[in-house]
């Protein structure tokens, strides 16, 4: 991977995308379990159409495949839905993938009845951009949908900071060569008015292991 594209590129949308080509099938293989959050959302509920926004190596979407008739990944990175087929096989798994961007969303409106949305929206680069996939989130959820969203926050313990910034966070590959992430680190206030801003309602709000969770649904 070009240097320009580990560093400037970082904090772009096609930097990101790059990056997680280039890091993809690695960082699949440290992904290998739902969240205990994203399970505790899902228990109890079940729905027709299931999206897992930014779905990785498909982990989460496993989880709503249990909950869902049709369940569907998606992600921007060809590497991660490569990895998220070979899991989808290896586990016997029936769900689709399908390639998109999570600010312009490739599904139809008001069909989505259980979202996922973790561990993508801050590596939006910008607060339009973060606020336009919130606005494709509320759009894509049927009504009475429920979605959970989950970002980085300065709640974690790797941070000392009070306000939401962005950041760059490296991913060391085997042999030791690193590549910049970025992350726009969200404080709790932060997030609760991004949601707020948008066409979500947010129902139910909590700090979880570092990160800012947020139960929505379409506002009413």
């Amino acid at each position: 991977m070009p240097d320009d594209a580990r560093t400037s590129g970082a904090d772009t949308r096609s930097g990101v995308r790059e990056t997680y080509e280039y890091i993809g099938a690695h960082f699949s293989k440290t992904r290998e379990y739902a969240w205990p959050e994203v399970e505790r959302f899902l228990e109890g509920r079940s729905g027709d159409v299931g999206l897992d926004v930014g779905c990785g190596n498909g982990r989460h979407t496993e989880v709503l495949a249990e909950r869902c008739t049709h369940a569907v990944g998606l992600d921007v990175s060809r590497a991660l839905l490569a990895a998220a087929a070979e899991r989808r096989a290896d586990a016997d798994c029936e769900y689709g993938l399908l390639r998109g961007d999570a600010g312009a969303l490739p599904v139809g409106a008001s069909v989505v009845d259980l979202g996922v949305y973790v561990a993508t929206l801050h590596h939006l680069p910008t607060r339009a951009g973060r606020l336009a996939s919130l606005d494709e989130l509320a759009r894509v959820l049927a009504p009475g949908g429920r979605a959970l969203v989950s970002a980085w926050s300065t709640e974690h313990d790797r941070f000392d900071a009070e306000v939401g910034f962005d950041t760059t966070v490296d991913w060391t590959l085997p042999g030791g060569e690193t590549v910049d992430r970025f992350y726009h680190v969200y404080d709790p206030d932060e997030f609760r008015t991004d949601v707020a801003e948008s066409a979500l309602e947010l129902l139910e709000f909590e700090v979880s292991s570092g990160n800012c969770y947020g139960v929505v649904g379409p506002r009413r």
